[in-house]
């Protein structure tokens, strides 16, 4: 059996080439049930993302699997061989194994650590399951990739430390606040940027959240998405006194919010602290406001200080995260090794087995009838004798299966003990 995996990344292939080959996920189970029929395909998964599409399988030996997967490819995605074979990466035996393993850890991620391509992994997993593509070998790598990637997250602190704009900025809100649980929010401007770290702050307990913006539409628009409050622009200053923080990525060329400004409306909250995010070029935010008791104040640069900083951190996890891989990785191929020399185990126990039941009947003619105790006693003898001998050759097949020339000690056994492959 033959484990293989073949597909294209954010590393290998342009996302024009990237959506091509995606499955809906409507369409995911069908796909997989079609690769399954295919001829020398034991168990088949496609993991499919907005990263990556990466088909993992598990064939016969002799099949030619990769051949398999372009033509599965080229029959069921909009693309021709000239566009998608350029891009393709084919990992196969120990490499595959290595690679669904840091995929599941994910270090293939475009961002390391990030945790959605472990719960995307296991929902390909579920629906090759369910369309009955996994019943074995594959499967038995997947499911310890789970583990694997869990060992990693106990173990290491990859996926602890923001490395986004937005997720930066509520990580200093948190550090700031405490809890976000009931703070207030105000975005002034309609940004991409501002929107996602409206919605980090949301998730993290925020609960009301006010949008102003210069075209008041779009106010609007982006209130309702967070079930907010539009303000009039002309009027946001108004309600900062109300607000624990402050979003802004305006396009105004100048200040908006301004020290004196500030300085009232600390004044008016009794001192109770506000944070402050600019995320605007150029900057919405007088920078002097900075030195105003109990305000934070943060641009796009502090930010993004955070986030490479964060980053050398994740990395050193990384690198942890990655030993690990490599010892799962050898204790997964100890493993199948093992499983290949079952049949081989099996043979010699039942042949061992014959042996000794042929001498038996022997004993029994030569000697004739047996008493129960006698023929209690014989069994028990001949039963110990075949698995002293046995036992040698059991333990050396189990403990050379994983060695880089064990095979040449396995085939000289299974020659000594004229055992079938």
């Amino acid at each position: 059996m033959r484990v293989s995996i073949t597909g294209v990344s954010h590393k290998s292939a342009p996302v024009e080439v990237r959506e091509r080959l995606a499955f809906p996920t409507a369409a995911l189970e069908e796909a997989v049930g079609n690769l399954k029929s295919r001829d020398g395909v034991s168990e088949a998964v496609i993991l499919s993302t907005c990263n990556r599409v990466e088909i993992a399988l598990s064939c016969e030996d002799g099949a030619d699997s990769e051949l398999t997967v372009g033509r599965f490819l080229l029959e069921t995605r909009p693309v021709t061989s000239d566009m998608v074979t350029p891009y393709l990466r084919r990992f196969e035996g120990r490499e595959a194994i290595h690679h669904l393993f840091r995929v599941a850890a994910s270090l293939e991620s475009m961002v390391v650590g990030e945790p959605q391509i472990l719960g995307q992994l296991k929902h390909a997993y579920a629906v090759a399951k369910a369309s009955g593509a996994l019943s074995g070998t594959l499967e038995g790598i997947v499911t310890q990739a789970f583990r694997v990637a869990k060992r990693v997250r106990s173990e290491t602190g990859i996926g602890q430390m923001a490395v986004s704009i937005s997720y930066a900025a509520v990580e200093l809100a948190r550090k700031i606040f405490g809890s976000l649980t009931s703070r207030s929010v105000l975005i002034v401007g309609a940004g991409k940027m501002s929107e996602l770290a409206a919605k980090h702050l949301q998730r993290s307990g925020a609960s009301r959240i006010f949008v102003t913006n210069r075209t008041h539409e779009r106010a609007i628009e982006m209130a309702t998405l967070f079930h907010g409050t539009p303000v009039e622009y002309g009027r946001f200053l108004g309600i900062l006194p109300e607000v624990d923080i402050v979003i802004t990525s305006s396009g105004a060329p100048h200040f908006i919010i301004l020290k004196e400004d500030m300085q009232r409306v600390i004044a008016a909250r009794r001192n109770r602290p506000m944070f402050l995010i600019d995320i605007a070029v150029p900057r919405n935010i007088e920078p002097t406001v900075n030195k105003i008791d109990n305000v934070f104040l943060y641009d796009i640069d502090d930010l993004q200080e955070v986030v490479n900083s964060n980053l050398r951190e994740r990395q050193k996890e990384a690198d942890h995260a990655e030993r690990i891989v490599s010892q799962e990785v050898e204790r997964m191929m100890a493993r199948l090794k093992v499983q290949e020399i079952a049949p081989t185990i099996v043979n010699l126990q039942a042949q061992l087995e014959q042996i000794r039941a042929a001498e038996m009947e022997k004993m029994r003619r030569k000697l004739g009838p047996l008493t129960p105790q006698m023929e209690e006693a014989l069994e028990g003898m001949t039963r110990a004798l075949i698995n002293k001998i046995a036992h040698g050759p059991i333990a050396e097949l189990r403990n050379q299966a994983g060695q880089p020339d064990g095979a040449l000690v396995i085939n000289a056994i299974r020659k000594v003990f004229h055992l079938r492959d």
